[in-house]
């Protein structure tokens, strides 16, 4: 194994710079050259079958059968013209990745490429085969991908990739999809509704994502030299080098020239399939970078970070290197985020979350600020569901990522305007009165950005003009988070609007409706509201006094996803039946005990066949040195001590690993999915990787570096 390691060495420093070159110097001459995208569609399609799709797109409304012929034809020649001569519907499984299964254009029986409507609506991929939490029997395999026309489709090396939601035949999702656009549509007609008691004109509300994709990347031959790396995407061991990221000198630095490369590659590819990427940077761990688009629609932004990180690991091996997206694979350093920067913005070009220095705009502004709040309060334990992962819960909490505690910060001016609204007390204007000016609304400055500092242990914090969901984990797919959001809002924004019109059909007048409104959701979120360090004991005992949930155990998180009210809430909207939401929960449950399990066992092996083994050959030749001293008549008491305290940790790792795998069998006769998930975080988590860690930790401390198989933190950190 020790060999393993110095070959993996030595073939970083052999590796040859790859020469990268843009197909242009300009971006904008090739950006998006991949995507069948609206302007593709304008120049390919007659008028009217064009006017038909944008419709359709803009309508979420179903494409008859004779536009999706006429789509189908079209892009099929776009994309023979390049070479392509497969198509695949691209869909997204409840597993976390991405899906596809290639047809081929040709057909034998006409000697000819043929692709119809029919194939571009709908194909059939067996959907017993995926994660279905019981929906379909092992022998029930159908199940029905559709094109989801608001989502672009691309050109993936040499396959046409088809957007598609993905659901069993008996109609259920079996995917992140298909729950996503309903509840973004959820948020649209509930905040038409809103807008319009302050600006006739609008009818439709977008629901905008710009997600900051973080990540780490190591040498491809150390990635293969660390079997904990490859079976579960973290070091499950690892000692800490004496240089980590205490000298803070690698955040926003010069970009090594082999990863700037890496980077560059990328980017092309990525520009090419329309992702817009803008961003890009050194993170605060060594080893460790970020990249960022430029702010769209939820669902499209979606596509493009599950699609991107496809991208960014093909690319990487190309260039010899391994991109990891998991949460937390290096201990004792940052670990890797997705902060999801959400907004809502009208077809009239409205950011509803940007102050201006109109009052009366601003009065729509904090409407749904205000009323965003309270849907966090009212729904904090379902979002912090929909963030939970076995990955996440060793990053939550811990080097700048967010406690599981949700709370909203929003900075000292938005809370002093916030806590102003609410003392304002019964409102009685005189005539010739401004209520904006008596309420201070027209004193918010228009950049709320620059006049207050940003709080990075914030979960869900206002950022200026959007909010940033800061707790979503590097290797999540953002259409859970985004689904749950959107909805939440949409849940909030209906109950808005149905307050303030009864008050206006009283005879209320519509401001002041309003205002009342505003004030009483002021005073219900209250609690939620938190401007100060998230890390400290005293917000714990504070957050526990206000009523807040600090779960931070994804199997207890997701009891929060099949409580009464978050059936409630989905069944409101038709986001997700009751069969849905059980098996849901059913999966991420199954998925946590998979996850906790293979860590176990890859800490098991490596412990057993490959740290024990060499630490017991090094006791033996300590123990020759020992021998050969005394038999010199020299003393050998410091060396008989480091004999003394190998073997203690020897024996100590054993133990924990006999112990764990006796402790695994026990669980693994547990029949309730629920009851099984808890005792895996609680009996073999918990109660047993800390310790595990801690005896191979330091054993690699006390044996000789030429003996010691696994390729060290220093190593997979610093080398380039």
């Amino acid at each position: 194994m020790a060999q393993l390691r110095f070959n993996a060495l030595q073939t970083l420093q052999n590796r040859a710079k790859v020469d990268v070159k843009a197909p242009s110097k300009k971006i904008s001459d090739y950006f998006g050259e991949l995507v069948f995208d609206q302007k593709q569609m304008r120049t390919l399609l007659a008028p009217e079958m064009y006017r038909r799709v944008t419709y359709a797109i803009n309508n979420r409304k179903k494409i008859d059968m004779e536009t999706a012929d006429a789509v189908a034809s079209a892009v099929k020649n776009w994309a023979m013209d390049r070479g392509v001569t497969h198509y695949t519907h691209w869909f997204q499984p409840l597993t976390g990745a991405t899906a596809e299964k290639h047809d081929a254009f040709y057909d034998p029986h006409k000697g000819l490429e043929n692709f119809k409507g029919s194939a571009l609506v709908q194909q059939e991929p067996d959907a017993s085969s995926f994660p279905n939490g019981g929906i379909r029997s092992t022998f029930e395999a159908r199940g029905y991908s559709a094109w989801d026309p608001s989502s672009n489709i691309f050109i993936y090396g040499k396959t046409l990739c088809i957007p598609t939601v993905f659901v069993a035949y008996t109609g259920e999702a079996l995917d992140y999809k298909a729950p996503l656009l309903k509840a973004l549509d959820a948020v649209d007609k509930a905040a038409v509704k809103v807008c319009k008691l302050f600006d006739r004109n609008i009818s439709k509300v977008t629901a905008s994502l710009g997600w900051e994709q973080e990540y780490f990347l190591v040498d491809k031959a150390l990635y293969a030299a660390r079997p904990d790396l490859v079976m579960g995407g973290r070091t499950v061991f690892g000692h800490n080098p004496a240089r980590g990221q205490q000298l803070e000198d690698h955040y926003f630095g010069s970009i090594p020239t082999r990863i700037y490369d890496y980077m560059k590659d990328f980017e092309i590819e990525s520009h090419k399939l329309g992702i817009p990427l803008m961003t890009r940077h050194n993170e605060v761990a060594p080893g460790q970078y970020e990249v960022a688009p430029m702010f769209g629609e939820v669902n499209q932004a979606a596509d493009q970070n599950q699609l991107l990180k496809d991208v960014m690991d093909k690319v990487a091996n190309q260039h010899g290197l391994k991109v990891l997206f998991h949460e937390k694979p290096f201990a004792g350093l940052n670990g890797s985020g997705k902060h999801n920067n959400w907004s809502l913005i009208t077809d009239t070009g409205v950011n509803l979350f940007q102050p201006t220095s109109s009052a009366r705009e601003n009065l729509l502004f904090l409407t749904f600020l205000v009323t965003t709040v309270k849907a966090v309060h009212e729904y904090a334990d379902l979002l912090r569901a929909s963030i939970a992962s076995a990955a996440n819960d060793y990053r939550l909490g811990a080097n700048e990522a967010p406690p599981a505690i949700v709370s909203v910060f929003l900075g000292s001016t938005l809370s002093k305007v916030l806590d102003r609204l609410e003392n304002t007390g019964d409102i009685e204007l005189e005539k010739g009165e401004n209520l904006y000016m008596k309420l201070g609304i027209d004193q918010i400055p228009e950049i709320i950005l620059d006049n207050t500092d940003r709080n990075r242990t914030s979960p869900f914090a206002f950022t200026g003009n959007k909010f940033e969901f800061r707790a979503v984990g590097s290797d999540a797919n953002v259409a859970d988070p985004m689904m749950v959001l959107n909805l939440i809002v949409a849940d909030q924004l209906t109950d808005f609007y149905k307050q303030v019109t009864k008050l206006m059909d009283k005879g209320e007048d519509r401001r002041l409706a309003v205002i009342q409104v505003l004030r009483k959701y002021i005073k219900e979120s209250k609690a939620i509201r938190f401007e100060g360090d998230g890390y400290s004991e005293e917000w714990v005992k504070e957050a526990k006094k206000r009523g807040l949930s600090n779960v931070k155990s994804t199997p207890r998180a997701l009891d929060f996803t099949t409580d009464d009210k978050a059936v409630k809430l989905f069944g409101r909207h038709k986001v997700l039946s009751h069969t849905e939401i059980e098996a849901r929960h059913e999966i991420q449950l199954e998925n946590y005990i998979k996850k906790v399990q293979i860590e176990s066992r890859v800490m098991g092996d490596l412990a057993l066949n490959h740290i024990i083994p060499t630490a017991i050959n090094y006791q033996n030749k300590l123990i020759q040195n020992a021998m050969g001293l005394e038999t010199l008549g020299i003393d050998s008491k410091e060396i008989k001590g480091t004999i003394k305290e190998v073997s203690g940790h020897i024996s100590k790792a054993r133990k924990l690993v006999d112990d764990m795998t006796e402790e695994r069998k026990r669980i693994n006769k547990i029949a309730d999915v629920r009851e099984r998930a808890i005792e895996y975080c609680d009996n073999v988590k918990e109660k047993y990787f800390d310790d595990l860690r801690y005896a191979v930790d330091k054993l690699e401390l006390l044996v000789d570096d030429e003996d010691w198989p696994l390729v060290k933190y220093r190593e997979l950190l610093f080398l380039r």
